[in-house]
């Protein structure tokens, strides 16, 4: 979409998706980038668009809700009600001229928020969804984290720096998450251990996220038109 004017986009008509990709830029131990989960947002919403006509991808939003990470250097949250504010005022502002929305999330911080927003743009009558990736491994920068970014851009991976955090169940680690955030369980940041990841494992797990992503598109909104829209 940032590579269009406004007349073609406005050529496309109101019946275009508009697929917002929404990340964050948060630590994720010492071996991975601070944009992995937006990394992860923009890859899903490219797979989408890769197989429907009627996809037009927007630019990403890299900050989230992560205050969960505070503490770790490199760490840019905005918080959960600064986010739903941006996501309201987002979408009104799209569906002047795109009648449908969907966000995508690669972090999971950003739940809440999504949920309060798209309850908010729904009640308004607008057609606001929001779609958060479920694939089963650590829950963070562990090896499914590490195996999704080695597929997607290797060379931004430091594989040497790799080490296990906290590998305890996520349920025995709630309380003390809530309390005192990731800084408080693990001193790396990582919640899992990377061991083992390979882009290939990444390759698997993106082809499930992008799958399951297309099927909750097409229920929601099914393909009509034959002709692609450009990205």
């Amino acid at each position: 979409m940032a590579a269009l004017t406004w007349p073609e986009v406005g050529a496309l008509g109101r019946s275009a998706v508009l697929v917002v990709p929404l990340g964050a830029t948060e630590q994720h131990g010492p071996h991975l980038p601070l944009s992995t989960d937006t990394d992860l947002a923009v890859a899903v919403c490219a797979g989408l668009a890769a197989t429907r006509p009627d996809v037009l991808v927007a630019p990403a939003l890299p900050y989230g809700s992560s205050g969960e990470h505070a503490g770790f250097p490199g760490t840019l949250s905005i918080g959960q009600a600064a986010l739903e504010l941006v996501l309201v005022e987002l979408c009104r502002s799209a569906t002047d001229s795109l009648d449908r929305v969907l966000l995508v999330s690669g972090h999971g911080g950003n739940a809440e928020p999504l949920r309060r927003a798209c309850a908010l743009l729904r009640g308004e009558g607008r057609d606001v969804r929001f779609f958060l990736p479920q694939y089963p491994g650590d829950a963070h920068a562990g090896r499914s984290e590490t195996a999704l970014q080695l597929a997607l851009d290797p060379a931004r991976v430091r594989l040497d720096r790799a080490e296990p955090g906290e590998t305890r169940a996520l349920r025995e680690l709630l309380p003390a998450l809530r309390s005192g955030g990731v800084r408080a369980v693990s001193a790396n940041g990582v919640l899992g251990d990377p061991a083992g990841a390979t882009a290939a494992e990444g390759t698997a797990l993106l082809d499930r996220i992008v799958t399951d992503l297309i099927e909750h598109a097409g229920r929601w909104w099914p393909v009509s038109s034959p002709e692609r829209i450009r990205r």
